[in-house]
């Protein structure tokens, strides 16, 4: 039995606040995530930690900071497992209009408009924007009244102008159904990530939604931009970049512990979903880590 939760979450600022900033330093109830949109827009800064980044379309598991601007009612789970023990993962929820219906209609806003416009795909910021902006997020609750917004808007304006950055959902994935059909996405997701590692009919995943399998095609196509069977090896692959980066499984035992039952089909999807073969993968992680500990 699936444990259905809210697809949609309403969101409430602080008192004499126009957004919403949330930190916290504690480990996370991995298990606590589900599936959601809002209609305001995410700016999620870690610092240290590690965990699967699941918006839209987009699968991957990070191991490091992270600095996303998620769009408008753009589908995403929480996504930080584990903090590490400085670790700390600082939330800013806002509407594009929190200055004002007009604000994004003057000419001095349009770089600002063009960022809210992108982060509909999800926006993934790199290494030197996530150093010069990392410590300011942080600090966005050391300010009170207008110098707080001030100190805010000069962050959406260095991320508005920056090319350092790169694009998770190339068709956009914004969520704008009824919440009857948003409720079936959350089922969909749901079932998938409890249950890719076996075989998933579409007669199966359709009854799920107490739909035809032709209407559920169409549906899920419209919906996400991709087929069922791509979105369950997206997720198998997924999985198996984690235990090639986790564990010393063999690749033909990641494999079939990810679901895939012909190992050359896996190799195949791998090679389509991260541009590299599962072999590559694991020697190229091997060289991360062995560059690291150098490093240090």
């Amino acid at each position: 039995m699936i444990n259905k939760k809210p697809t949609f979450r309403k969101l409430t600022p602080s008192f004499g606040s126009s957004f919403l900033i949330k930190q916290h330093v504690d480990t996370l109830d991995k298990n606590a995530a589900y599936w959601h949109f809002h209609p305001e827009l995410e700016l999620i800064y870690v610092n240290k930690g590690q965990g699967k980044t699941h918006i839209g379309n987009h699968l991957s598991y990070f191991n490091n900071s992270q600095l996303i601007l998620m769009g408008s009612n753009l589908p995403h789970n929480g996504f930080t497992d584990r903090l590490t023990a400085t670790g700390t993962e600082t939330t800013i929820q806002f509407k594009a209009d929190f200055l004002g219906e007009e604000f994004l209609s003057v000419p001095e806003s349009a770089n600002l408009a063009a960022l809210f416009d992108r982060a509909k795909k999800g926006i993934r910021f790199k290494v030197n924007t996530k150093q010069k902006l990392g410590p300011k997020i942080e600090a966005l609750n050391d300010y009170e009244g207008l110098k707080k917004v001030i100190k805010f808007l000069e962050i959406l304006d260095y991320l508005a102008k920056t090319d350092d950055y790169e694009l998770l959902n190339a068709d956009g994935f914004a969520f704008e159904t009824e919440a009857q059909d948003s409720s079936k996405i959350d089922i969909i997701f749901k079932y998938v990530n409890q249950n890719f590692q076996n075989h998933i009919s579409l007669d199966e995943i359709a009854d799920k939604v107490s739909m035809t399998v032709p209407a559920f095609c169409r549906y899920f196509k419209k919906a996400t931009g991709k087929t069922f069977t791509q979105l369950v090896n997206e997720y198998r692959v997924v999985h198996a970049t984690k235990l090639l980066n986790e564990s010393q499984m063999s690749i033909a035992d990641i494999c079939y512990e990810c679901g895939f039952n012909n190992f050359s089909h896996f190799n195949k999807q791998f090679t389509d979903i991260t541009g590299k073969t599962a072999s590559n993968y694991r020697k190229e992680i091997k060289l991360i880590i062995q560059d690291s500990a150098e490093a240090v």
